[in-house]
């Protein structure tokens, strides 16, 4: 990890798995369904919480969700759920665990309807990151208006735990905006 590189102003700088978050994965653009799965995850059961948490227990996570393979996640049953309850390794609340497996059928669904769930995700975006000029912690919104539209419409669909500010938080790990500040040298990387 290069400690000499400019970067956003959240990234804990004593912290590799942070660091490494920040500077390999958080704002790249994510075309993988299974990936974009993970993120609609992770995010959901970031509300309330900090995103350090969820990395800690990422890989708890993984396992617990079939690897975030939102097709075996669809079927899980209530046995399923009550396994995950009992699983120290995870966020062990009933109503996020539960809208998991039901955001994993929505996704389904979507995936029936677009051929899979990255078409309709971009679509939000017309297809490319929005690049957004942002240069200290307070210039980062909540959310946008396009994170209330999209946020709108998952829950149209069926989607739980998926509002706005959750929503935005997606699309900022997976690349549909570029929230890097202009100083940071992702912001430069990822605009090309």
């Amino acid at each position: 990890m290069k400690k000499n590189l400019k970067r956003c102003p959240w990234p804990t700088f004593d912290d590799p798995l942070y660091l490494m978050y920040h500077d390999k994965e958080w704002g790249s653009p994510v075309h993988n369904d299974r990936k974009i799965y993970e993120f609609l995850v992770l995010e959901a059961f970031q509300a309330g919480l900090s995103w350090r948490t969820i990395l800690d227990k990422r890989e708890n996570f993984r396992k617990a969700f079939a690897g975030f393979d939102f097709r075996k996640v669809a079927r899980f049953s209530a046995r399923d759920v009550a396994r995950l309850m009992k699983n120290p390794g995870i966020i062990r609340n009933r109503a996020k665990i539960e809208a998991a497996v039901n955001n994993a059928k929505c996704f389904v669904n979507v995936r029936r309807e677009f051929g899979t769930f990255a078409k309709y995700m971009w679509s939000w975006v017309g297809g490319r990151p929005i690049i957004h000029k942002l240069r200290k912690l307070e210039d980062y919104p909540a959310f946008t208006d396009e994170a209330v539209a999209w946020a709108k419409d998952l829950k149209e669909r069926g989607f739980k735990f998926l509002g706005p500010t959750v929503v935005y938080a997606h699309m900022q790990a997976v690349g549909m905006v570029n929230d890097h500040t202009v100083a940071c040298f992702r912001h430069r990387e990822l605009a090309r």
